[in-house]
């Protein structure tokens, strides 16, 4: 069976300043598509046997930019939804909720159309779209891409590797970076992580 191969879309505008982006759709900065064009080397050193892209902006635009323009969207491939904390950094979220850590404290509510999801919930998204992943690696040769979100990749790895959604958390993952999830005697192992080329 091939690998999984993830990659986190290029720099936004708000990832670069630390606010949660979950479902606004801002476009990739300059660089951001600089990165994206970075990892044109690496993906064209493996045989691609089937890419899937997040329907967001950014997401859509770092396929594109990639190499891969026809991978299908899976709206299960969206970021985390931040509900209330959409747009909000860290740092001011912590100045009313000391010490709170989005992977085992959740989002306060949001509106309807955006009403926040537990650690739990974006697992459930993540093993549906395992679940269409290694089908495709059984019909096909080669590669899977999923070109997505830092802290949805980050669950969907923990899941990958049977862990709870919440160890996601072990995963710090950069903007513009290609990782790999491979097996060893078959069972699922991180076989590369925030790989950029060389140079």
């Amino acid at each position: 069976m091939g690998d999984l191969l993830l990659v986190r879309h290029g720099e936004t505008e708000w990832s670069r300043t630390g606010r949660h982006t979950g479902s606004t759709d801002v476009p990739l900065t300059g660089h951001g598509r600089d990165e994206a064009r970075r990892l044109v080397p690496l993906i064209r050193s493996h045989r691609i046997g089937a890419a899937f892209v997040s329907p967001l902006l950014r997401a859509r635009e770092t396929a594109r930019l990639i190499g891969v323009p026809d991978a299908l969207v899976d709206s299960d491939l969206r970021e985390w939804d931040y509900g209330g904390y959409e747009g909000v950094t860290t740092v001011e979220i912590q100045r009313q909720r000391p010490g709170w850590f989005l992977f085992t404290d959740g989002v306060d509510p949001g509106p309807p159309d955006h009403p926040g999801e537990t650690p739990e919930q974006v697992g459930e998204r993540a093993d549906r779209v395992l679940a269409r992943a290694d089908a495709a690696l059984a019909d096909t040769e080669g590669a899977v891409v999923l070109i997505a979100h830092g802290h949805f990749l980050r669950v969907l790895t923990a899941r990958r590797l049977g862990l709870s959604p919440r160890h996601g958390a072990l995963f710090q993952l950069a903007t513009g970076t290609l990782c790999r999830l491979g097996t060893e005697h078959g069972r699922p192992v991180v076989a590369g992580w925030n790989i950029r080329p060389q140079g």
